[in-house]
């Protein structure tokens, strides 16, 4: 199945903004962040077709997974 994967600020440093990975059926959220190597730990928003949850949600054809970093500022 096919997912967009976008990253948002310092995630993008090294990686494409944008991408269309090929999974495999009952692939999550988790296996994403496995594939663009960024720990769990460091994501700050992850969105599934702009809804925040879990890691572990299981993913369909067409879906987007949106992955923010901890952003400071003031």
């Amino acid at each position: 199945m096919k997912v967009e994967v976008r990253l948002f600020a310092t995630f993008r440093e090294g990686r494409e903004k944008k991408q269309i990975m090929e999974l495999e059926d009952n692939s999550t959220i988790l296996d994403v962040l496995d594939i663009v190597k960024i720990d769990e730990e460091e994501v700050a928003i992850m969105l599934l077709n702009g809804i925040d949850g879990p890691s572990d949600r299981a993913l369909k054809e067409n879906d987007v997974v949106s992955l923010f970093p901890p952003v400071g500022g003031g």
